[in-house]
């Protein structure tokens, strides 16, 4: 059972505290530049949303680049089942999705990122990529998965994919700049799968 949490909407179409998921993705899902994040307590979201809505913290920071594609990844258990997917940034448009199948968190961020720089490649697009996990960044960066999942017949599948994206990491050259997701001052990546 996930735990309790309130969600802050500082941008969005109606500013204010939600107390579930959904109600919050309705006052962000589209709207450009929507400024939001979870918390775990009613006193925390309270507290942050008043001090971020002050005149002083004007204008907020909403650095990030719009037009860039977002990725993330998602999953039940550790290892669990895991499914990733990426998203323009600006739009939240759904680019790709895949699983679920058995894997770990890391390995679906790792995954979602080479699949996105394959992609931005067909599509010969330089725009960046985010990612909230500098973990995943880290191993496209030294092009290999450095996970301790054991290799066995349930995750013949995903070391499958693993193995091809490590490939295609030392065949291929990229322009495409990884950026890590600043979640405290952007909220939640728009990959985000909302199981929080």
């Amino acid at each position: 059972m996930s735990k309790k949490k309130y969600y802050v909407v500082w941008k969005g179409y109606q500013p204010g505290i939600y107390p579930t998921w959904d109600e919050c993705k309705k006052q962000v899902e589209g709207f450009s530049g929507a400024k939001y994040k979870s918390f775990p307590s009613l006193q925390e979201a309270e507290k942050a949303f008043k001090e971020d809505a002050s005149p002083k913290n004007e204008p907020m920071n909403l650095s990030y680049i719009e037009d860039s594609l977002s990725v993330d990844a998602a999953c039940s258990g550790n290892p669990g089942q895991m499914e990733y997917k990426g998203v323009y940034t600006k739009t939240g448009e759904t680019i790709f999705h895949f699983g679920p199948i058995l894997g770990t968190n890391n390995i679906g961020e790792f995954l979602a990122i080479v699949h996105g720089l394959a992609y931005l490649r067909e599509k010969n697009s330089s725009i960046p990529i985010y990612s909230d996990s500098q973990t995943a960044i880290q191993w496209v960066k030294m092009k290999k998965a450095n996970t301790t999942l054991a290799f066995n017949q349930d995750t013949k599948r995903v070391w499958g994919l693993i193995e091809r994206a490590e490939k295609w990491l030392q065949n291929h050259s990229y322009e495409n700049k990884l950026l890590k997701w600043d979640t405290e001052k952007w909220g939640e990546i728009k990959a985000d799968f909302g199981r929080k």
